[in-house]
């Protein structure tokens, strides 16, 4: 199931039965609700990638806040917690839901590990917050963006949520940075984000990788480097990206001709955003919007 509107973007994905990951971008200006029924059998991980988001309970009356890369962890046997989220505005966040059993299936072999899982919390209620760590905001960046063929993306969002977990339960700063050893330094983490909101601000005009590592202070192999590692892509393949996707919510919201979208991303030719968006979708943006309406 997928919401779409102008710069808000809700879509939800079943990895499994019992086990399903919903992806939320709010890049617009006002905050967003999302509710959703949701029984005591599931445990809720809720992963926030940027701003913030809150939790509603008790019909309003308690508010569980979870912080730009924090995530919670949700478990409650005794009663149902359905979903009631408020997203700021500028926020993202992942969330991943699974059952217990199938969380059991999962774990089978390494209970012992798993806290909640021990025979004496299986009908506790149970709540934890963390850090996202670098590894992780790889992953959960990775599965925001699912830049892959649309024929490919169930798969490729199983595969990321299953390394996400992995990750979630082995926090060991040795592991950590092994695989991330660039991303480790905070300061680095933050002058790479920094780069990131500067492309997407200048999106229809952005500055040469050459502007942008010296803005940021970051030599320009780092900032290569470490997009890379905390965003899977190149800085400019990640424009790109975020480009096709500005640019497929504006025409879907149907505010905006072809050649008006190709110009509000930044292209000065209809020809070069329709090859691009061929090449992104596989399809050009006049059949794209036919295929809305048919």
């Amino acid at each position: 199931m997928d919401k779409n509107n102008d710069k808000s973007l809700v879509k939800l994905t079943e990895i499994e039965e019992g086990f399903f990951v919903m992806r939320f971008q709010n890049d617009s200006a006002a905050m967003i609700r999302e509710t959703r029924e949701m029984s005591s059998s599931f445990i809720q991980f809720h992963f926030c990638i940027k701003g913030r988001g809150d939790f509603l309970f008790n019909d309003g009356n308690y508010s569980f806040p979870v912080e730009e890369e924090n995530n919670i962890l949700l478990f409650n046997p005794q009663r149902d917690l359905p979903m009631d989220l408020k997203l700021a505005p500028n926020a993202w966040l992942v969330s991943v839901v699974i059952s217990i059993k199938k969380f059991h299936s999962l774990f089978s072999q390494d209970a012992d590990h798993i806290h909640f899982l021990s025979p004496d919390n299986l009908t506790k209620k149970y709540y934890d917050t963390s850090i996202i760590t670098p590894s992780m905001a790889v992953v959960l960046s990775q599965i925001l963006s699912a830049n892959v063929h649309p024929s490919m993306q169930a798969l490729y969002l199983k595969g990321k949520v299953y390394e996400l977990l992995s990750l979630y339960f082995n926090k060991s700063e040795d592991a950590n940075s092994e695989q991330c050893p660039f991303l480790v330094d905070e300061e680095n983490v933050r002058k790479i984000r920094q780069a990131k909101e500067i492309i997407l601000t200048h999106m229809a005009e952005p500055p040469s990788l050459q502007e942008l590592s010296e803005e940021i202070e970051l030599s320009l192999s780092k900032l290569k480097e470490g997009f890379k590692q905390l965003y899977g892509d190149t800085v400019y393949g990640y424009l790109l990206s975020h480009k096709m996707e500005e640019a497929r919510r504006m025409l879907e919201s149907g505010k905006y001709n072809v050649n008006e979208v190709g110009l509000k991303i930044g292209y000065s030719t209809a020809s070069h955003f329709i090859a691009a968006f061929k090449k992104k979708y596989g399809t050009t943006p006049k059949k794209y919007l036919l295929s809305l309406s048919s």
